[in-house]
């Protein structure tokens, strides 16, 4: 039926035929054919769908009926059963973007890949934006390769199902239990570490993966998230990256841009690396190592038995004091103003807040309103300098006007004295008599 379909389709929907371009069968599966019809617009495909349609219902039998159902466009096409695109079944807007077989609804991935999938499609069909996908994509990577991204976006849920029983000491069988996986093992450890609290069959296991020795299997370095922050274990970030984010990356962006191996998982932004400080343990050259205090004047090494300054700053200790105290209290005041508006934000006055990091509402507004500070901040140091222009203009022009009047004052005695010795002169030529 399929194959009818296909044949009817690319043997009359053709440029010789009066169309405008050669119809073409992308995809084809049980119940479905999806015919790329060549045109620039969902208004233009719409009429040549529903034709379509009809005039292939006719070459089966009855009851066999062929019906238009939708229109994807923009569409991504990865490979059979995954592929995503806005749906639509009216011309004037679309009604959703339709996904299948991809990450952002499957739950044995981490919150990471889900959000960042979703995402990139959300800039790639919504937006129509691949630049802008893909400076994110390099973000969150770059983010996760210098461990800024949050541990409850790396979680990872799986199941505990049929050969767990045998892991965990609850019996079954060994053959039901051949590959070890890393949320069982990791159930087991929790049940010798508290009975209580530990995972039952059927619950889903939290977990991320953490660093470990060279060679040690992925199932060796799962392990519980609040074990992991109450230990300071560290995340292994490049785990996540080629065994998380590589492969569904490259399916969404292998239609759209070349190498993507080069373009994305590779350059600039996976170069910067966070190394977690490994802990003293015995055994390790750690243990050697001696943490000493420095000089809160000038950061030299100090001895704890001697205080927080050197000899050299002991001298300057009361103007360093306040320099210190100034810094706590501007510290101080600052929390008090940011926790006062995270509380005004999440609406809760009387309880701890729960901030989910990137992106929560309360970096949102902390960042506007700074943004806001510096705005007021150069306002006023723009109308300053305008005083500050205009004082020193009305300072010239005052000087300029006394000079002037000087220069007038002494023009005009000098003035005064060369008519007096004119009148001195001439007094007896031009005397009463003679006139």
């Amino acid at each position: 039926m399929l194959e009818k379909t296909k044949d009817y389709v690319e043997k009359n929907y053709t440029v010789a035929n009066g169309y405008k371009h050669d119809a073409e069968v992308v995809y084809g599966d049980t119940d479905s054919v999806m015919v790329k019809f060549g045109t620039e617009s969902v208004e233009e495909t719409f009429p040549l769908a529903i034709e379509a349609a009809e005039k292939c219902s006719k070459i089966f039998p009855n009851p066999i009926l062929l019906e238009f159902e939708k229109v994807y466009f923009p569409y991504l096409l990865m490979n059979k059963k995954r592929y995503a695109g806005l749906m639509w079944t009216k011309p004037e807007k679309y009604d959703k973007m339709d996904t299948k077989g991809l990450e952002t609804v499957r739950r044995d991935n981490c919150a990471l890949v889900r959000e960042v999938i979703q995402t990139s499609l959300n800039k790639i069909l919504i937006d129509q934006n691949v630049q802008g996908a893909i400076d994110y994509v390099k973000s969150q990577i770059s983010d996760l390769l210098q461990n800024k991204m949050d541990i409850s976006r790396l979680v990872i849920t799986k199941s505990l199902n049929k050969g767990a029983d045998y892991a965990l000491g609850l019996g079954g069988k060994k053959e039901d239990y051949k590959m070890k996986q890393a949320h069982v093992e990791l159930a087991a450890r929790m049940k010798k570490r508290d009975a209580g609290t530990a995972p039952q069959m059927g619950d889903r296991v939290p977990y991320v993966i953490i660093t470990g020795a060279k060679k040690a299997a992925t199932y060796e370095r799962g392990e519980d998230p609040i074990y992991v922050l109450e230990n300071s274990l560290a995340i292994d970030c490049k785990w996540y990256l080629t065994n998380q984010l590589s492969n569904p990356l490259k399916r969404i962006f292998e239609p759209i841009i070349d190498n993507v191996e080069k373009s994305l998982l590779q350059g600039d932004h996976t170069r910067k690396i966070f190394i977690p400080t490994p802990a003293a343990r015995k055994g390790t050259l750690m243990m050697f190592a001696v943490k000493t205090a420095k000089c809160l004047g000038c950061k030299a090494p100090v001895n704890d038995q001697d205080g927080h300054l050197c000899v050299y700053c002991k001298k300057n200790e009361s103007k360093i004091y306040l320099e210190k105290l100034e810094c706590f209290r501007a510290a101080e005041k600052s929390y008090a103003k940011l926790w006062s508006t995270a509380q005004q934000i999440h609406g809760s006055y009387h309880s701890d807040i729960m901030c989910t990091g990137d992106g929560c509402a309360c970096q949102v507004s902390c960042t506007i309103s700074i943004s806001f500070s510096f705005l007021a901040i150069f306002i006023l140091l723009y109308f300053r300098a305008l005083i500050i222009h205009a004082l020193l203009f009305l300072s010239h022009f005052l000087v300029y006007s006394f000079i002037e009047e000087r220069k007038f004052r002494q023009t005009s005695v000098w003035h005064k004295k060369c008519l007096t010795s004119l009148d001195d002169k001439y007094a007896g030529v031009f005397s009463q008599d003679t006139i």
